[in-house]
């Protein structure tokens, strides 16, 4: 059986150049075409995080380790969706990706 796991982008560096902007591109465009159907929402980059603290305080500051992205994609268990994300071009920006499976609510 198949789960759906929640890959979260935090960090890297973004890219200096046009040139470097462009193979970045590739390098993500690659890396989805290579997973196939494993992709079930690719996702997309995110802007400026806020945290929301109980009490109601927000703060602009998206916490220890804001998030820059985010995808779900299908694997049979949590070692097959970790395998996914070793190949995730964040990781050779200086990023990591967290990786969580996503529960199905609606058949509880």
């Amino acid at each position: 059986m198949m789960n759906n796991y929640l890959f979260v982008y935090h960090g890297g560096k973004e890219p200096e150049s046009e040139e470097e902007f462009q193979s970045t591109i590739k390098a993500w465009q690659q890396w989805y075409e290579g997973m196939g159907n494993a992709v079930v929402d690719g996702g997309n980059p995110v802007g400026p995080n806020i945290t929301v603290h109980a009490g109601g305080k927000v703060t602009n500051d998206g916490g220890s380790n804001p998030v820059t992205g985010y995808g779900v994609f299908k694997a049979s268990d949590a070692e097959a969706s970790a395998e996914l994300a070793s190949k995730c071009p964040i990781l050779d920006a200086g990023g990591s990706v967290e990786v969580a499976q996503v529960f199905d609510m609606s058949q509880a």
